[in-house]
């Protein structure tokens, strides 16, 4: 039987209506919350609030902020501190409500002047990239999502835990002072991976070959499941495999492509990996490097 205690019926307001902020508000409705509120300025984000959180107010923030009992605050990180601090000028928090920011950069120190005047505080980051449509909904229940409370705060990580159970996805503790490391860790695997792909399909189609993302999509499907798996032993390919002359070409061929140091950085860290794994034994390892350094 689960013993995580759960958060009663709650008011939610979402400040504001963007991609995380009304799937989230939406996850929470499922859950059996009520979103009292919402706040959206753009175009986009009253279309989502009018798709994903039906006949919900669309207020001001310190109104929606006040309308509350959990407080859901899904705006740019470099616009959450401000945010914070107009709340609490205007009088729109108050002791016992919960403001709760998905900011995956912050910590839950962002959210000190909620802290001051009363509220529980919980940084709730979804490991997932949304559309900001009905569908993004459902995946929330295969994602995880970093919750950051205060040091010692157990009521803080209870709360953030058991709102991210009852949105049905999986609740992973990220320390406070971890939290930038965690953050540029997930940047650098879907953002850099967005690119890399991107640029992958680009070559292709330069190359002539038709629908370069059907062509893409399996290998890169596998490959995405072999090193989650199987980590840098499932590392294949001419770099892997110390054959220097296959890197010789690809870097020649690349020539003045904008992918081309991309390619030798990567190619240098794969080297490196599976050097360490023990796959690329020392003389071919050092083969591709004066490759890569050419």
């Amino acid at each position: 039987m689960d013993a995580t205690p759960r958060p009663a019926r709650l008011a939610v307001g979402v400040i504001s209506a963007g991609r995380v902020g009304s799937v989230l508000g939406a996850a929470l409705s499922r859950a059996g919350h009520v979103v009292s509120a919402a706040s959206a300025v753009s175009r986009e984000s009253l279309r989502r609030a009018e798709e994903l959180l039906p006949d919900t107010p669309v207020l001001p923030p310190p109104e929606v902020a006040a309308s509350a009992d959990l407080v859901l605050l899904a705006v740019p990180d470099d616009e959450l501190p401000g945010l914070v601090r107009g709340l609490v000028a205007t009088g729109s928090l108050r002791p016992g409500q919960i403001v709760v920011h998905t900011s995956g950069a912050q910590g839950v120190a962002v959210l000190a002047p909620a802290a001051a005047a009363g509220a529980l505080c919980v940084a709730l980051h979804p490991v997932m990239t949304f559309t900001g449509r009905a569908e993004d909904v459902q995946r929330m229940t295969a994602c995880s999502v970093g919750v950051t409370a205060a040091d010692g705060d157990e009521v803080a990580w209870n709360v953030g835990e058991a709102l991210v159970v009852e949105m049905s996805a999986e609740p992973v503790r990220v320390p406070e002072a971890a939290r930038p490391l965690y953050h540029a860790a997930l940047a650098h695997g879907s953002n850099h991976l967005m690119t890399l792909v991107a640029d992958c399909a680009d070559l292709l189609r330069e190359a002539g070959v038709a629908n370069a993302e059907r062509v893409l999509g399996p290998l890169l499907s596998a490959a995405l499941d072999n090193v989650l798996r199987h980590g840098d032993r499932a590392l294949t390919g001419p770099v892997a495999r110390g054959d220097a002359g296959t890197v010789a070409k690809h870097l020649e061929v690349l020539g003045e492509h904008d992918a081309l140091p991309a390619y030798r950085v990567l190619a240098r860290r794969t080297a490196a990996r599976a050097q360490a794994a023990g796959l690329l034994k020392p003389g071919p390892a050092s083969d591709v490097r004066s490759t890569l350094e050419d």
